[in-house]
């Protein structure tokens, strides 16, 4: 690469990277002024989010296996392109359908961080890439942080569609910059799209996500609820099946042989379910008038710039996590993000009568969130084999894509249960009961974590071959922090 090109890299990186996350968090913050524009229940505006992630967790393992190879840019620049036509979409969009439509396209941009990780790895001196992959790995948190205030602002002095239109902008903006700053691709050779796949995941997901979120309206025990269950089972076994043997499967299920990856997938799935609770009851909660007994009737700025202290946490993180590292080591640097968003959780049930408690619940979840997404890409990358980069960071980004649309219908659920009437808040004990079930995954997630075995010499290729990189997954410097993981300076980018 020449040298400008070089140099400018990993800043495109990082403003891709932070552009999507603005984009897909786009809809959180406008959930509650939707909902009274197009006159439905707030449960039912919650689908802004939810079609986002659904469609970025089946986005992300298609784009992450496209993108191990030589048309990696083609890849990002088609996902560039679908987010830019949702925004478009959305601006114009004459009724709530065709809004939920321009959010489902939004939700491609949700597997382009994988792909700027894979870049950094490919592209980046070894240095460079452990620093750059640090930062990016904590894009999305900052990107949400930073988006919720500034599309509120957008909205509340124009409209939601002015918010759709600037997102359109900065999708374009994103677009030019990688046309002109990152390489084509990798030296892998291209292989298969698998198709079938990808039918059967979107397939499976899309009955889990339509069971957790219409379970309460329809009845749990409903004939509905109970063939949609069997569904999503049969889809997701089917989906393993397959891919355990075609050649060239969507995600390559078998990397999760290595018990390291599979731990730190799992934590994704639980944590996901967390974030996305929390930032979505932080930002209805300070919306809901105050006449009902509880809230704070904040604008859509106001609710945004309760949550921008995200951003400022998520940033934090990385010195956090390199500081808990270099005391105890890697491995316990993602069980302890999982229970700092869990006590946060869990602080925001039991008391949340003064503005500053949501503020400091906002600051809290940006340094939980930051640290374990600054701890997962290290524990991954170093995990398999260069070849399978894209892959193993998709999946791992499928899955927090699921756990945040578990969470994003799960909020749906729990709260449509506290509501008395349509079109009515929920009651305050409903918000309660959401943050403890948040809470309760992210515990689990720090289970998950802490069952992280130590790393051993065998590397994650399917085939069991030894790697010839560092722990890190980066081939450069001996290893030599606890347990053969590099030094936590190293991991950490510090």
């Amino acid at each position: 690469m020449p040298g400008l090109r070089r140099r400018a890299l990993l800043p495109v990186l990082m403003f891709t990277s932070v552009a999507v996350s603005v984009m897909t968090t786009l809809g959180a913050p406008l959930v509650p002024t939707i909902a009274r524009a197009q006159g439905v229940s707030l449960d039912t505006a919650q689908w802004m989010l939810t079609a986002t992630l659904l469609t970025g967790a089946v986005a992300a393992p298609v784009m992450g296996r496209m993108g191990d190879g030589p048309h990696r840019r083609a890849v990002v620049l088609g996902a560039l392109g679908c987010v830019v036509a949702g925004g478009v979409l959305g601006a114009v969009a004459p009724g709530f359908g065709w809004l939920i439509a321009g959010r489902a396209l939004q939700g491609a941009g949700l597997g382009i961080m994988p792909l700027t990780i894979a870049v950094a790895r490919d592209h980046l001196e070894p240095e460079r890439a452990r620093s750059g992959i640090a930062v990016l790995s904590v894009t999305t948190s900052v990107g949400a942080g930073l988006g919720y205030p500034v599309t509120g602002f957008i909205a509340r002095e124009w409209d939601y569609r002015a918010a759709f239109w600037f997102g359109a902008v900065v999708g374009a903006t994103a677009l030019l910059l990688v046309v002109f700053v990152v390489p084509p691709g990798s030296p892998a050779r291209r292989r298969p799209l698998d198709l079938p796949g990808a039918l059967l995941l979107a397939g499976a997901l899309t009955c889990l996500l339509l069971t957790v979120s219409q379970g309460g309206r329809w009845g749990w025990d409903s004939g509905m609820v109970a063939g949609l269950s069997a569904a999503a089972v049969a889809l997701a076994a089917a989906w393993v099946w397959q891919a355990l043997r075609t050649p060239h499967p969507l995600v390559e299920l078998r990397l999760l042989a290595n018990r390291e990856l599979l731990t730190a997938d799992v934590a994704a799935v639980l944590i996901g379910i967390g974030l996305y609770m929390t930032m979505s009851l932080i930002n209805l909660y300070s919306q809901i008038p105050a006449g009902n007994g509880y809230g704070f009737h904040l604008s859509v700025v106001g609710a945004g710039l309760v949550l921008m202290p995200l951003s400022f946490g998520s940033l934090g993180a990385n010195r956090v996590a390199s500081l808990v590292a270099a005391r105890f080591g890697m491995r316990p640097v993602l069980p302890f993000g999982a229970l700092v968003v869990a006590g946060d959780m869990v602080f925001l049930a039991l008391v949340r009568d003064h503005l500053w408690q949501l503020v400091v619940g906002a600051v809290l979840l940006g340094v939980g969130v930051g640290t374990t997404f600054a701890a997962m890409p290290a524990l991954i990358v170093r995990a398999v084999p260069p070849t399978e980069t894209g892959s193993a960071t998709s999946l791992n980004a499928v899955l927090r894509s699921v756990g945040g649309a578990i969470g994003s219908a799960l909020i749906a659920a729990l709260l449509g249960a506290y509501t008395a009437r349509a079109g009515d808040p929920a009651s305050d004990r409903g918000y309660t009961v959401a943050f403890l079930v948040g809470a309760a995954a992210c515990v689990l997630g720090a289970v998950a974590a802490v069952a992280i075995p130590a790393r051993d010499a065998k590397s994650a290729e399917p085939g069991g071959s030894v790697s010839a990189t560092s722990a890190d997954g980066l081939p450069s410097k001996a290893l030599d922090g606890p347990g053969g993981e590099g030094t936590p300076g190293e991991q950490f980018g510090t």
